[in-house]
């Protein structure tokens, strides 16, 4: 080892009888060759030990003090195990260390036949560097570890924040695709049954419910690409068309008059702009409903929507005189269970609104959502 090499040699020629020798220390001899070779043997295991072999180590130190012999460079070592003691070990433990190296020091001072107070505080000094040098290696290393761990934190969570905003966009994404592909597929359906059964007698007007299914389809085809469009990864430009809204209305009670219900609309108070979320819930809140309406009121029923416009508030009322209950809104066509009604119980409660959903009085079902509205 050549810390032992060094310190061997450095006791050969200082000792008497070396190239430099003095009589301040006894000869060297094979005792405190031995010593000396077996305190530096010490470092080996400094990783896995080090308090233990810094208790070690005092012992064969205070040996060579006490029999007269100069050790060489075998101080070193504990200054080495007294910052690997700080350096990877927990405060408590450096505390300990310290407190070994000092009683060893001290024991040294004891036995010694020589003491130089100037070289005992030197070498105070010097301990008491290594063990704050030991101690701000390790507290920066901590530190660094804080660091990278709370990195990883927080690409955690972004990564989770990110999963979560996907999430949400799927879940509006579908609850937009739900309620093109119900209300415009319920109105196709209604015009085809229509033109099968007019088709011998009435061609023209079957000719004309075609013609509705035409451009029924053309106009869900275009809303579908919009609402699609976001889901676009290839860098390329989607058809994008505005969102509907309130103001789309009278078009969608047009379209359902087409499709066979007979629907009229009302609106109430002064029109204002309308936050874009809160248009978007209550026209696909009226459609939804006339939607309903159309496919379980049956083909008497009538319909009515009523939009009053308030300083505090938006109320819309969707009611028809069928024989339509709670199952419309519950149930899909096939039996299975729908989404109309989640749908619209999320969207009323998304804006923090109120929702009533159930069947009118004097007959039918009616719907009636108030959404609130902050100046």
């Amino acid at each position: 080892m050549p810390l032992a090499g060094i310190s061997i040699a450095v006791a050969l020629i200082t000792g008497p009888g070396g190239l430099t020798g003095t009589e301040s220390h006894r000869a060297a001899d094979a005792a405190s060759l031995t010593l000396i070779t077996l305190n530096c043997l010490l470092l080996v295991g400094r990783r896995r030990w080090p308090f233990v072999l810094l208790c070690v180590s005092q012992v064969p130190h205070t040996a060579l003090v006490a029999m007269d012999h100069d050790g060489g460079i075998t101080g070193l070592v504990s200054l080495v195990l007294l910052y690997t003691v700080a350096a990877y070990r927990g405060l408590a433990l450096s505390l300990a260390a310290a407190g070994v190296s000092a009683l060893g020091y001290a024991a040294a001072v004891a036995v010694s036949e020589r003491p130089d107070w100037t070289q005992h505080a030197f070498a105070l000094v010097l301990a008491v560097a290594v063990w704050v040098v030991g101690r701000s290696v390790r507290l920066r290393r901590a530190y660094l570890a804080e660091l990278v761990d709370r990195a990883e934190r927080l690409e955690r969570a972004r990564d989770a924040d990110t999963r979560a905003a996907r999430a949400e966009e799927r879940s509006r994404i579908a609850r937009e695709l739900h309620d093109v592909v119900a209300h415009h597929v319920s109105v196709m359906t209604v015009q085809a049954a229509a033109a099968r059964k007019v088709l011998d007698t009435r061609p023209e007007a079957a000719k004309d419910a075609l013609v509705a299914i035409e451009e029924m389809g053309r106009t869900a085809m275009r809303e579908m690409r919009g609402i699609v469009g976001v889901l676009r990864t290839d860098g390329e430009t989607g058809e994008l068309t505005p969102q509907p809204g309130m103001e789309d209305l009278p078009g969608l009670v047009d379209q359902m008059r087409e499709a066979g219900l007979r629907a009229q609309l009302w609106v109430e108070g002064d029109q204002r702009s309308l936050p874009p979320g809160i248009d978007l819930a209550a026209y696909r809140l009226v459609q939804e409903a006339l939607t309903n309406s159309l496919r379980h009121a049956g083909p008497a029923a009538r319909a009515w929507v009523t939009v009053r416009h308030e300083q505090s508030g938006l109320t819309v009322h969707v009611e028809d005189d069928g024989r339509g209950g709670p199952g419309a809104f519950t149930r899909g066509p096939d039996d299975r269970p729908g989404h109309g009604l989640v749908g619209i119980r999320e969207r009323v409660a998304l804006y923090g609104g109120i929702l009533r959903i159930g069947p009118r009085q004097g007959g039918g079902f009616e719907v009636r959502a108030r959404f609130p509205l902050k100046d």
